[in-house]
């Protein structure tokens, strides 16, 4: 396990930070989320491999069918990490998930630091396909040690309301940029909604965001966390409460705000240009 101490604290903090301008600015929060999902869900529980390591940024993992395109990500990601050196990728990578979810308008996820990076690619074929029955859905879920088919469920609503992809039937969600209940409201995927169990957290969702939101964060923090043994209790008294205060929209808050300050000035800089263009052409009449 990484060492968290105070200084590594803040190095996240300042990640957290740089990553909402980066993927603001680049418009990649769907990317970043397949990101740290599929570098995660690689965790088989009964031989501890795979997990939340960063083995996704080597190449050979990185040529693996589920991870095409993930190449952009791990480079984006470098951008940040040459910059903060004590930061281990393995956090960087679900730190960017987390921000991802929350720059959509999503729920506050706790995210606890400390995880190890890795070299170690696992065997290709641990990721889901988009294809899967419920059958397959528990089987790789059970792998990976979460067996609760409100994760199940949970989970699979958050990583297709953002993003590009498409189901049988078309886009997962209107808005890949925007996470909401809306895959739930008009379920198009077929494991979710014949099977009994899984229908009813999809009705649920579909009904209260509220309860989905809380749902997934909890889902969320399961999933980064897989094959990491962060022993949370260990760290620092009180380390982790500004750590984890919840950020909502603050980094698109932010952006919109500097924003709005240009465009103010644009406007009052025209205006007063064209009071000049004015007195001028009074003078000359």
């Amino acid at each position: 396990m990484a060492l968290v101490d105070e200084e590594y604290l803040e190095e996240i903090e300042k990640a957290r930070r740089q990553l909402r301008l980066l993927i603001t600015i680049n418009k990649c929060a769907p990317l970043m989320l397949r990101l740290a999902w599929n570098d995660a869900c690689t965790y088989d529980a009964q031989t501890r491999t795979g997990g939340a390591n960063a083995s996704i940024r080597t190449p050979q993992e990185l040529k693996h069918q589920a991870n095409i395109g993930l190449e952009r990500a791990v480079r984006l990601c470098e951008e940040v990490k040459a910059k903060l050196k004590k930061v281990s990728y393995a956090d960087l990578y679900q730190l960017a998930g987390v921000v991802a979810i929350e720059l959509t308008g999503g729920p506050t996820i706790n995210f606890y630091p400390g995880r190890q990076d890795s070299d170690e690619c696992p065997p290709e074929g641990r990721h889901l396909s988009g294809e899967e029955d419920a059958k397959s859905l528990r089987n790789t879920f059970s792998r990976m040690g979460l067996r609760d088919d409100k994760h199940i469920v949970a989970l699979c609503g958050g990583v297709r309301t953002i993003s590009y992809t498409k189901g049988p039937y078309g886009q997962w969600t209107k808005d890949p940029l925007k996470f909401d209940n809306s895959y739930f409201v008009l379920p198009m995927d077929d494991a979710l909604v014949k099977d009994e169990k899984f229908r009813h957290f999809v009705e649920l969702y579909a009904k209260d965001e509220d309860t989905f939101f809380k749902d997934y964060a909890m889902s969320h923090e399961k999933l980064s966390e897989l094959g990491c043994n962060l022993k949370k209790p260990n760290q620092p008294k009180g380390s982790f409460e500004k750590l984890n205060q919840p950020k909502g929209l603050i980094g698109i808050g932010l952006v919109s705000l500097v924003v709005t300050v240009i465009l103010g000035y644009l406007m009052k800089k025209r205006k007063k240009n064209q009071l000049k263009v004015e007195e001028d052409l009074d003078t000359n009449l």
